[in-house]
């Protein structure tokens, strides 16, 4: 997760770049900001999905073998 004052910055120059233009240096900051904003979005996401465990309406197990092995791999619900 990002610290506050790094997405208070992502989210001002995201407002500064609606109403003036950026200067080089602070495109290159916004860049950099993002990519690590994505990169700790899509692991706590990635971590998400590999921790569910999908169950039809009768209550069976119906987790897709692929997810299964991740979850085995990574010891995620006992199996």
């Amino acid at each position: 997760m990002l610290s506050k004052e790094k997405m208070d910055r992502i989210n001002f120059l995201a407002k500064k770049a609606k109403t003036a233009s950026l200067s080089a240096e602070e495109k290159q900051e916004q860049k950099k900001l993002r990519e690590e904003y994505l990169h700790h979005f899509r692991k706590g996401m990635r971590q998400h999905i590999e921790s569910l465990k999908v169950v039809d309406e009768k209550g069976h197990d119906v987790t897709p073998e692929k997810l299964k092995k991740i979850q085995k791999d990574k010891g995620i619900h006992g199996r």
